[in-house]
């Protein structure tokens, strides 16, 4: 496991385009900006109970919705269902779906991997000016060779 400290984490510029990384995220996912973090949050915990969801949702805005959605789509997956017996509750984790969205980011923010700008990147086709100015700093975040690579 890598230990990172404060001025590892600023010499890497981790957080320099964050906010760019999690917009394309969302947008590209139909998560909202609440939902990705909270799926972050699940990942960080391995395994986690629905208690563990109410517990997490006290930083985001209140969505009732929420926790079916991110069921139903796929981004949460039961891995120990209840028997009423033995078990009196499912256990949760995010799906390799999940895994998969953050280990992108992740390599995006390290500077890795560039934030993909193919016709998939619905962002990419500018129906709206807020795409427009998207498309720009996408750009900007792609083209920052400030950007480190921790393996480097």
């Amino acid at each position: 496991m890598i230990r990172l400290d404060a001025s590892d984490v600023k010499e890497l510029g981790l957080l320099k385009h964050y906010r760019i990384i999690r917009r394309w995220a969302c947008r590209n996912n139909d998560l909202t900006d609440a939902d990705l973090e909270l799926l972050i949050y699940f990942d960080c915990m391995d395994f986690f109970t629905k208690q563990d969801y109410k517990i997490g949702t006290y930083a985001y805005s209140w969505d009732n919705k929420r926790w079916n959605n991110l069921l139903k789509e796929g981004w949460i997956v039961v891995w120990r269902p209840r028997n009423h017996t033995t078990q009196k509750y499912n256990i949760y984790k995010v799906s390799f779906k999940c895994k998969q969205l953050i280990s992108k980011m992740y390599r995006i923010m390290l500077g890795k991997e560039d934030i993909p700008t193919s016709s998939r990147n619905t962002i990419m086709k500018g129906k709206t000016y807020t795409d427009t100015v998207m498309i720009t700093a996408i750009e900007n975040t792609n083209k920052d060779k400030t950007r480190r690579s921790y393996d480097k």
